[in-house]
């Protein structure tokens, strides 16, 4: 009967949520490309000035301590936005201790935390590190002052060396910057710039994204998708095969599509992402994946705020629908596949039967000849004979560096059609 109850226990261990999201929505400005949920509170508010920011984390800590807990405590916390650094080392504070009392923090928790440079000072560094902040993520985008300008970024060059001479004075145990690459009018020499930059502040983590033309944004309004003065396909993918040379040659790890990392430095949060574990989110637009439902926060503050009152009444009671097992095969190729490591077959049989890899074997079999798909074991094909009938049952399944990761929305979108 205690071996029971010690399995029941693991199995719900297992499905509960040790991560959490926050998103901070505020920021000086709205940037050209963002389409994230954002309020834009001017260049001077700052979390100890504006009433709107102190109202938001008031609400904020209410949904945290309306949510029902599952017992364990969270290895992950990461504040998005936004802009976090604008909340006061008081608020941020207040927030991860309302996650503390309600959820639990372990001892050895990756507490990571978003901020832009100049956004804030070295006294404020000191005490989001007393709080608990031990991993920063620097929103840097560019090393040219005319693309940061061009993008509606607030920052120029000379605040990112700032920032990351900061971050130096008080050690941050882990620090990763954050790259854009197709920005308009950005060329391969601007691209190689920043990326040999970034690699000389010897950050421990460097994401390099390529920008998504949105249509609601101000870029989405301004500029057609692939027309100039945005850089052309073939250019956008030099940019990416370039980042992959340049990066690893100094170390980093290519561990997902647009991560990389030195070795024993990778963000373990985003981790649970793309091996779809459980998560909470809080706070406005965030999502969440608790109990295998996933659901979204409104997108508004206000909107948001009447939401949180709602779960305050049903205490804390969510009713979202499950989702299906072929939702759950899907996110699990989808974001298992963003991984160098990939998919683990044996551990899909398991969780989806055998006949599931004939579909997938269907709509993934021309990627395999072209070089864009690989089954590896060891590092070792575990496919070598010229002409596959099927996929093995050992193994793990994954797209090649760098080109199975640059043509990646291509095979995603055969093999989601092959098996919706």
């Amino acid at each position: 009967m205690v071996n029971s109850l010690q399995n029941a226990e693991k199995v719900i261990h297992s499905k509960a949520p040790r991560s959490a999201y926050i998103h901070i929505p505020f920021c000086r400005r709205r940037c050209y490309y963002c389409d994230f949920p954002v309020s834009v509170v001017g260049d001077k508010a700052t979390g100890s000035t504006s009433g709107t920011i102190e109202q938001y984390v008031g609400v904020l800590c209410q949904e945290i301590a309306t949510t029902v807990a599952s017992g364990c405590s969270l290895d992950t916390v990461f504040f998005g936005g936004g802009t976090p650094s604008l909340l006061s080392v008081e608020q941020l504070g207040r927030i991860l201790q309302t996650i503390d009392q309600q959820l639990g923090i372990a001892h050895q928790a990756e507490i990571s935390m978003e901020i832009d440079p100049g956004t804030f000072s070295l006294e404020q560094l000191k005490g989001y590190q007393t709080a608990g902040v031990n991993r920063i993520s620097l929103g840097v985008q560019a090393f040219q002052d005319e693309l940061l300008k061009a993008c509606g970024r607030s920052h120029n060059v000379t605040d990112i060396f700032a920032s990351v001479d900061l971050l130096r004075q008080v050690e941050v145990p882990d620090f990763s910057l954050d790259l854009i690459s197709g920005l308009p009018h950005q060329t391969l020499d601007q691209w190689q710039e920043s990326l040999e930059t970034a690699v000389q502040l010897a950050p421990t983590h460097i994401s390099c994204y390529d920008l998504i033309i949105e249509p609601v944004t101000a870029f989405g309004r301004q500029y057609a998708p692939g027309a100039k003065p945005l850089p052309t396909d073939d250019t956008a993918a030099q940019m990416y095969r370039l980042a992959q040379q340049i990066l690893t040659r100094a170390g980093y790890e290519h561990y997902e599509i647009s991560n990389y990392a030195l070795p024993g430095h990778q963000c373990r949060h985003n981790r649970v992402y793309w091996e779809n574990r459980p998560y909470y989110g809080f706070g406005m637009g965030a999502a969440s994946y608790v109990q295998g439902r996933r659901f979204t926060r409104p997108r508004t503050r206000w909107d948001y705020y009447a939401w949180v009152q709602q779960l305050i009444e049903a205490d804390g009671v969510l009713d979202e629908p499950e989702l299906s097992e072929t939702d759950v095969l899907l996110e699990t190729l989808m974001l298992g596949l963003r991984l160098a490591e990939g998919v683990n077959l044996s551990t899909l049989i398991q969780k989806f039967g055998d006949k599931t890899l004939e579909p997938i074997w269907t709509a993934l079999h021309p990627y395999f000849y072209k070089g864009w798909i690989e089954v590896v074991e060891e590092d070792r094909a575990v496919i070598d004979q010229p002409n596959p009938q099927k996929l093995p049952s050992n193994g793990r399944l994954r797209l090649s560096d760098p080109e199975g990761f640059l043509f990646s929305n291509t095979v995603l979108a055969d093999l989601f059609k092959n098996l919706d």
